[in-house]
C-alpha cells in the first residue's frame, strides 16, 4: 500500500476529527482558536497595569534590573512577568518592638521573636535591667531599601539592640530606671540614625521610646521601696519649698513696708521741723521789728487756741472779782 493512497484525517484543506462530522469539527477548532487568543489577550491586558496605594511607591524591575519608581495611582508595565513591581510603603510609619510583642501586628518583622533575651540589658554598674522599647522608622529610599541590604528590617533590629545596649551600658541602674530615660531615648535615636546612614538601609529613624524599664523580679520589691522613699523625699522637698515661697516673700514685703513707713515718718518729721523753724524765724523777724505788738498777737493767738480746750471758764481780775458776771459759763446742750 502506498503512502499517498493511505487515508488520513488531516488530508486536504478541511480539518476533520475521527468520529465527528467535518463541519462540527471545523467549528470546534475555530472556537478553540478564538478562546486561546482571547485568553492570551486577557493575560496580556491583565498583567499590563497595576495600582500603587496612596502610602506607597512601586519599584519596577525589568528582567530583574531596576527601571523606575512609580508614584501612587494606576500604572502600566510590560506584561507576563517581563516587568516586576514591588510596593514599598514610603509614606507609612513603621515600628519595631523590643522585649515585648503586640498581638495583631500588621507587619511580621514588627514583633519581637526573643523578648526575654532582648530586654535583659546590663548597666554600667553591672546591674541587670529589663528594658522594653520601640523604634519607629520610615523608608526614605526604596531603591536602597530593596537592593543594597539583604533583610533591612532585621538589620535595623540588630543595630537598634546593639545601640541600646551600648547607651544603657554607660549609665547606672538608677539613671536607667528613674531620671535618665529621656536622655537615653535622645542619644539612642541619634546614634542609631548614624548607623542607619552608614549601612545605607534607605531608612530614617523617627522615634526611640522606652516603654517599661524594671529591675529583675528578685530585686523588684527593693527597688520599689527605694523609689517610694525617693518620691516621699521629693514630696517633702516640694512642700518645704512651697512653704518657703509663701513665708519669705511675705516677710520681705512686711520689712519693705516698715522701712517705707519709717522713711515716710522721718521725712514727715524733717518737714515739720523745717516748717516750725521757718515759722519761728518769720515770727522772730516780726518780733524784732515790733516787740510789743508781736508779743500781744502771740498771747491772743495762744489763748484762742488754748481756751476752747479748758472746759468751764471763769474770767476774773487780779483781785479775784468776777469781771464778766453776765458771761454764760455753761456750754449749750
Amino acid at each position: 500500500m502506498s503512502r499517498s493512497s493511505s487515508a488520513s484525517p488531516f488530508s486536504g484543506r478541511e480539518f476533520s476529527i475521527p468520529g465527528i462530522p467535518p463541519d462540527l469539527g471545523a467549528r470546534l477548532v475555530s472556537w478553540l482558536v478564538v478562546a486561546f487568543w482571547g485568553i492570551v489577550v486577557t493575560v496580556l491586558v491583565w498583567t499590563s497595569f497595576y495600582t500603587v496605594p496612596a502610602d506607597s511607591v512601586g519599584v519596577v524591575q525589568r528582567f530583574g534590573r531596576f527601571v523606575r519608581t512609580d508614584e501612587p495611582g494606576l500604572r502600566f508595565k510590560l506584561p507576563v512577568g517581563m516587568d516586576k513591581v514591588t510596593l514599598v510603603p514610603v509614606r507609612r510609619q513603621l515600628k519595631l518592638e523590643f522585649g515585648f510583642s503586640t498581638s495583631g501586628a500588621s507587619s511580621p518583622f514588627q514583633v519581637s521573636h526573643e523578648p526575654d533575651a532582648e530586654k535583659a540589658i546590663v548597666t554600667g554598674d553591672l546591674n541587670e535591667t529589663l528594658v522594653e522599647w520601640i523604634v519607629q522608622f520610615r523608608i526614605n529610599d526604596p531603591k536602597r531599601y530593596l537592593f543594597d541590604v539583604r533583610e533591612p528590617e532585621e538589620t535595623l533590629r540588630a543595630a537598634s539592640e546593639a545601640v541600646m545596649r551600648e547607651v544603657i551600658g554607660d549609665r547606672t541602674v538608677d539613671e536607667v530606671i528613674t531620671i535618665g530615660r529621656q536622655d537615653i531615648e535622645v542619644e539612642t535615636k541619634a546614634v542609631l540614625q548614624k548607623v542607619v546612614e552608614q549601612y545605607q538601609l534607605g531608612m530614617s529613624v523617627d522615634l526611640v521610646q522606652l516603654k517599661n524599664v524594671n529591675p529583675p523580679k528578685p530585686v523588684q520589691a527593693s527597688f520599689d521601696e527605694v523609689n517610694q522613699a525617693q518620691q516621699e523625699k521629693q514630696r517633702a522637698i516640694n512642700m518645704a519649698n512651697g512653704e518657703y515661697n509663701k513665708v519669705v516673700p511675705r516677710a520681705k514685703g512686711d520689712a519693705e513696708r516698715l522701712i517705707a513707713e519709717a522713711h515716710g515718718y522721718a521725712q514727715k518729721r524733717v518737714n515739720e521741723a523745717e516748717g516750725d523753724a521757718a515759722s519761728f524765724n518769720a515770727v522772730f523777724a516780726q518780733y524784732q521789728k515790733a516787740p510789743e505788738v508781736t508779743r500781744q498777737r502771740l498771747f491772743l493767738e495762744t489763748m484762742t487756741e488754748v481756751l476752747p480746750k479748758t472746759g468751764r471758764k471763769i474770767i476774773v481780775d487780779d483781785k479775784g472779782q468776777q469781771v464778766l458776771p453776765l458771761l454764760q459759763l455753761q456750754p449749750e446742750k
